[in-house]
């Protein structure tokens, strides 16, 4: 019986050489292709543009590191507590990119593309057309109970500073497409129907712009923790130099409290109390 054949078009090898994406890897690729234009090429199999991985690397470069977020918090913790396990350390923060950090990226892009998706016709080709689109999405968001996503910023209140230049940097390049048009068109005219300005996060403007470049959806929060783990290696390299990991474990050890147990009681029907 022959062996089964398992075709791909990334990396393989054999005794002699390496090739990657149909290319050798030694002479043609190292040294050539810079690592945001590497990770583009391997997720959509065709080779950016120079506008394109601009834009990409932007995106990239807003995502990366953000201070000591949850996720830089659990990465320097869990080096504390296994110094022998940097792959645990980068993985504890890895895990913890979702909806609240990181994810937004994703929701972001699938929130728009689906907008596109569901129009019956023709795309706006102008402001008024896609400010129109914007507040029929967020009226029916509004109605419907749901935040949109990538609306606010729990710090940058009166405007993250990335989403003007990530805007900048793809208008630069004629890549200002239709999801960065329905996100910017939707920062316009929330304030019509929710009654309060809120800023356009980086995180979903990001989302925006890799929905645009013609990744795919469903690998958008993957590109966010491709950003974040350079940022997670820039925090261990940092607490290697300055350790801050044993005094916010101290920190929080000194200062708890008892306190009386708390039953969860769950009624026969399954519903948590009010």
């Amino acid at each position: 019986m022959p062996e089964p054949r398992y075709a791909t078009a990334l990396g393989a090898s054999d005794l002699t050489s390496i090739t990657l994406l149909g290319h050798d890897l030694a002479r043609d690729v190292m040294g050539n292709v810079s690592f945001g234009e590497l990770a583009f090429w391997l997720a959509t199999q065709r080779r950016p543009s120079r506008g394109e991985t601009r834009v990409f690397e932007a995106v990239l470069a807003a995502l990366a590191d953000h201070g000591f977020t949850p996720t830089a918090i659990v990465t320097r913790l869990t080096y504390l507590s296994a110094p022998d396990s940097i792959q645990g350390a980068l993985a504890a923060g890895l895990l913890g990119g979702g909806s609240r950090f990181l994810g937004v990226t994703e929701d972001s892009g699938r929130f728009l593309h689906s907008v596109l998706a569901a129009l019956p016709g023709a795309l706006p080709t102008d402001h008024a057309g896609w400010d129109e689109l914007a507040l029929e999405t967020v009226r029916r968001e509004r109605e419907a109970g749901r935040f949109v996503p990538g609306l606010g910023h729990h710090v940058h209140k009166e405007g993250d500073p990335r989403t003007p230049r990530l805007f900048e940097i793809a208008a630069e390049e004629n890549l200002l497409g239709p999801h960065l048009s329905l996100f910017a068109a939707i920062g316009r005219v929330h304030s019509d129907v929710l009654g309060k300005t809120l800023p356009l996060n980086g995180a979903g403007v990001c989302g925006a712009a890799l929905a645009d470049l013609g990744l795919p959806i469903e690998l958008l929060r993957g590109f966010a923790l491709l950003a974040r783990t350079a940022g997670l290696v820039g925090q261990l390299a940092e607490e290697l130099r300055r350790p801050v990991g044993k005094q916010i474990f101290l920190s929080v050890d000194s200062n708890n409290r008892s306190v009386a147990p708390e039953p969860y009681l769950v009624d026969p029907l399954g519903e948590p109390p009010a």
